[in-house]
């Protein structure tokens, strides 16, 4: 996904015309794989039971993993271990619905309630305010996890519908007005997967599979709500405690019924890379579609946002695209370059530890901008904290 369109000065043609050499696309550098694993053993030794990242480079592939999948047996993890992604969900359920904009289904300007009438209590929130969080609802896991463990062990096996997800958020008084500024939510992707099964009359489960997981032959993703298991080999994941020193909480097992289309989904490296090429590339909608899924809104520091997609600027210069996921036990980090040919899936398998989401911010530093961001201030840690709320960090972002 490219960070803007080209912008084309007309200028006057000069009196003789003077040929000009075209000047070459700037190549990015390389990654830095040494600079990846340190990262990913800094994850570890800040408390995250292991650590990995799968690197597609124009066809060429870098996989690297350290510490345990299992700290009951001890298995080391491998970069082909599926985990549970979070909110990288969140750029999912954006495909389906951009798709159904391309099939006339839906317009992106139009109210929600035009869709699903009376779900929401002001017509001015749109499609579009929902998908790029500018809608200004409330975000209901802010509740839920206000204290991450005891929070997270009161759903873990709860199965809510998206309804009273939705209720939940319009207890609270609206954030932003619609259209205001961007202000993550997991309640706008609840409300898109209400529009999902509304405009495709199929579950959220069924939408995925067909538009985008078939297509793509996406072998280790699955959405399984509201069954508690992954399927096949998988990583086990740790909730770190609220309370200092304390013991990790293994969180493998949950419904991530809170969550649903905002953050439920499993993957796993490779399949992470191959959806975002894919995406970037042009392969999942219209051109047309893609150029409205990369408007961008400021998102704080050096994020923007688009329709369920992230930009992030790395200290080298280099925007990337993609997403972030924090669900108990996880987190992604999933991004790609603007050409869709150089794609990083990275996992620790911790979360509720700002230290551990920090560490692994940097791993787009290694893949993206590679020894050149040793010359350059490394991106500065603020950036990190709005990728997480309620408790720290499990509201899926």
């Amino acid at each position: 996904m490219c960070a803007a369109a080209a912008v084309l000065s007309l200028l006057p043609a000069p009196a003789v015309a003077v040929p000009r050499p075209v000047p070459a696309a700037t190549a990015m550098p390389q990654p830095d794989l040494t600079a990846l694993r340190s990262v990913l053993r800094t994850a570890v030794g800040q408390g995250a039971p292991g650590a990995m990242a799968r690197l597609d480079d124009h066809g060429t592939v870098h996989q690297v993993a350290v510490g345990v999948a299992d700290r009951r047996t001890g298995r080391a993890l491998s970069t082909a271990d599926r985990f549970r992604i979070g909110s990288v969900t969140k750029t999912f359920s954006a495909v389906v619905l951009l798709q159904l904009v391309d099939e006339g289904r839906l317009a992106l300007d139009a109210p929600v309630n035009r869709y699903l009438p009376g779900l929401l209590p002001d017509d001015r929130i749109t499609v579009r305010h929902v998908l790029s969080h500018r809608s200004g609802l409330y975000d209901y896991s802010d509740d839920l996890f206000a204290r991450s463990v005891s929070g997270f062990e009161a759903v873990r096996t709860k199965v809510f519908t998206y309804r009273r997800l939705i209720d939940r958020s319009l207890r609270h008084a609206r954030t932003t007005a619609p259209g205001g500024p961007y202000s993550y939510s997991n309640t706008n992707f609840v409300v898109a997967g209400l529009l999902i099964e509304k405009l495709t009359g199929q579950p959220v489960a069924t939408a995925y599979r067909r538009r985008i997981i078939e297509p793509l032959r996406l072998t280790d993703t699955f959405y399984v709500h509201p069954d508690t298991a992954i399927p096949g080999r998988y990583t086990r994941g740790y909730l770190t405690p609220d309370t200092p020193g304390g013991a990790l909480v293994d969180a493998t097992r949950q419904t991530v019924s809170w969550a649903q289309s905002a953050g439920a989904l499993i993957s796993g490296t490779k399949d992470l890379d191959t959806f975002l090429s894919a995406l970037l590339r042009g392969r999942l909608m219209s051109a047309g579609a893609l150029k409205e899924m990369r408007r961008w809104v400021p998102a704080g520091g050096t994020q923007s946002y688009g329709l369920g997609l992230r930009r992030r600027r790395l200290s080298c210069g280099i925007s990337v695209y993609g997403h972030t996921g924090a669900v108990q036990g996880y987190y992604t980090y999933a991004f790609t370059s603007g050409d869709g040919r150089r794609s990083l899936a990275a996992l620790a398998n911790a979360s509720n530890s700002s230290t551990v989401h920090t560490a692994m911010l940097r791993t787009l530093d290694a893949a993206f901008c590679g020894r050149t961001a040793t010359r350059h201030r490394t991106t500065a840690p603020q950036d990190a904290p709005e990728d997480t709320s309620g408790g720290g960090t499990e509201s899926g972002h």
